[in-house]
């Protein structure tokens, strides 16, 4: 009775110690990553009413000059549709629609990295379509002085120019230029470089006027709250904004969050960036160190979510000319590029609290995949360095299992024989564990020590955009895509059944039985996981089977399968 009363103690500990990892999950960002949320965000506004044109979504006359409310809403006015211009601009790794409405970016393709669903597609980021609104959008809001200024409501002229990268051109530029409102021109000049997924963006506001203008540059990313199509329902990762400052950090925060107003950032800083951030990918706005800006995050329809920063500018004088040099990014998630392009950006590559034990794990399977050139063999060969590492470790914890599988047999001849005197038998195992010199947990401690460096790695496999698109073997044709014929989950299943059988089985039937459910039950989960975080598991099992093995072998304990009885 008391082993039964244990197990369901074990069972109620297990499942909490479930729900607290998605409960932490939750606190730094993450979705539930066993239970997640069936709550969907509403769908994106439909083509025939793009938001943004509400009455609530235009400032108000009494609105702070220079505050977020200030800021125009982020879609485009149905006003001057006829009259817009779309330009495509295709680079050797990007292909970018802008939009002659405020000059914004609108659309972006990637090149190296195809659709899930349609190989034939590049992957799109960027989209203001029926079923998706995505954009970055900058402006003038007035200062000070008042007035009203360009906007990315303004339609813009786009000035000729080049519109695609030709063999021996490793730059080109973008650029637009509004009309005179206000007193004040604004000129907006995108330089876009081969192989990169960064762009220079000038902003030049120009007063036109007899009189001294001190307008504010605000730059916004623009989303609404879906998750990004094809994520999976079994592990989930973080979509929404983020923030950075020097003083804060990285500041991550849930659509919910802004949608409940609820919003808790730094407001003020001369430093960092904006970002909107979503599996794999990101975009970034970026401003010189020392320029002062306002931070906000703000729901501007329904649905549809900002993130931004507005930078007062200096009084411009008559005829004078001021110029903010401002970049953005919008690209994969990869640790060097992001790391090159401004202080934290790498962070958008997010580990959550296990980032200092993920981030020595990235750099040494970066480091072997450039002697390897296979993401799944570099992923095999670190597994395998790892279980080097802890070689010692499991060696103890393996050892203490031999030695239970030992005396398994008094254990059991014990339990037969005072099953009707539960207090006798407790006393008389205890005995045994002394007399053998036998510690039962002593294969446990060993073990947990890893957890946090393989929980770590899990994180590593899931958040690294090289796995999307990169083969294996065979018929592993993308890491980062479940195995199409569920042959490396079979073979996840077959080989945890093993090493569940190579333990001691549990004196108890009802725990040897559960010993087994559990990791069957568990095994169904990888049929949905991306084939390179199965690899890692089947490789991991492989090789603590082979050790177990050779301890067992070594120690004089025959390996034998402990199979359960499920009658």
């Amino acid at each position: 009775m008391n082993d039964i009363r244990r197990t369901i103690l074990w069972v109620i500990f297990g499942f909490s110690m479930v729900l607290l990892w998605d409960q932490w999950q939750a606190f730094n960002g993450h979705k539930a990553t066993f239970f997640p949320s069936s709550t969907q965000a509403a769908k994106a506004p439909a083509a025939g009413s793009a938001p943004g044109t509400s009455a609530a979504a235009v400032p108000n006359p009494g609105t702070i000059p220079g505050s977020p409310a200030a800021v125009p809403a982020g879609a485009p006015s149905t006003a001057s549709l006829a009259a817009k211009e779309r330009v495509v601009v295709d680079t050797d790794v990007l292909s970018l629609t802008f939009d002659s409405e405020g000059g914004t970016l609108v659309h972006t393709a990637f090149k190296k990295y195809k659709d899930m669903t349609d190989k034939e597609k590049g992957f799109v980021l960027l989209d203001e379509s029926a079923n998706r609104v995505y954009v970055a959008q900058s402006g003038l809001v007035a200062g000070s002085t008042g007035g009203t200024f360009p906007t990315h409501k303004t339609l813009m002229t786009l000035l000729p120019g080049a519109r695609a990268l030709t063999d021996g051109q490793n730059e080109l530029q973008v650029k637009f230029e509004s009309a005179d409102i206000g007193g004040v021109k604004l000129v907006k000049t995108y330089t876009i470089k081969r192989g990169a997924y960064d762009m220079a963006v000038q902003h030049e506001i120009i007063n036109t006027g007899s009189t001294p203008v001190s307008p504010q540059l605000y730059l916004q990313l623009v989303r609404d709250g879906n998750k990004p199509p094809g994520e999976s329902s079994f592990y989930s990762t973080f979509t929404g904004p983020a923030i950075y400052t020097e003083a804060q950090k990285y500041q991550k925060v849930e659509f919910k969050t802004i949608e409940s107003n609820k919003v808790d950032v730094e407001k003020q800083a001369t430093n960092g960036y904006v970002a909107m951030v979503q599996h794999y990918f990101a975009s970034a706005w970026i401003l010189p160190d020392g320029l002062q800006r306002d931070l906000f995050l703000r729901k501007v329809d329904t649905n549809l979510y900002a993130v931004g920063m507005i930078t007062p500018l200096d009084s411009i004088a008559p005829g004078a000319t001021k110029t903010i040099d401002a970049k953005f990014f919008v690209g994969p998630q990869e640790e060097k590029v992001l790391e090159a392009l401004a202080p934290g950006l790498e962070l958008v590559k997010d580990y959550g609290w296990l980032t200092i034990l993920a981030k020595p794990l990235y750099w040494l399977l970066d480091k072997l995949h450039s002697f390897i050139q296979n993401w799944g063999w570099s992923i095999v060969a670190l597994v395998l360095l790892l279980k080097i590492a802890f070689y010692w470790l499991n060696a103890k914890a393996y050892a203490s299992m031999a030695k239970m599988k030992a005396i398994n047999p008094k254990i059991t001849e014990m339990r037969a024989r005072l099953k009707d005197k539960p207090q006798e038998m407790q006393q008389a195992m205890m005995k045994i564990y002394r007399d053998e010199k036998v510690n039962p947990m002593g294969g446990c401690f060993p073990i947990m020590i890893q957890i946090p460096v393989f929980i770590a790695l899990y994180w590593v496999l899931l958040s690294s955009v090289e796995m999307r698109g990169a083969p294996w073997i065979l018929w592993i044709k993308d890491l980062s895509s479940p195995d199409p014929y569920f042959i490396l989950p079979v073979v996840m299943a077959l080989t945890t059944m093993l090493q569940t059988a190579l333990n001691p089985a549990p004196p108890d039937p009802m725990q040897a039985k559960l010993m087994w459910f559990m990791p069957l039950i568990f095994s169904v989960m990888f049929f949905f996981f991306p084939a390179g975080l199965v690899l890692y598991w089947i490789t991991n099992n492989i090789l603590s089977i082979t050790q177990q093995w050779v301890i067992n072998t070594r120690m004089g304990v025959p390996p034998q399968f402990n199979l359960p009885k499920f009658k």
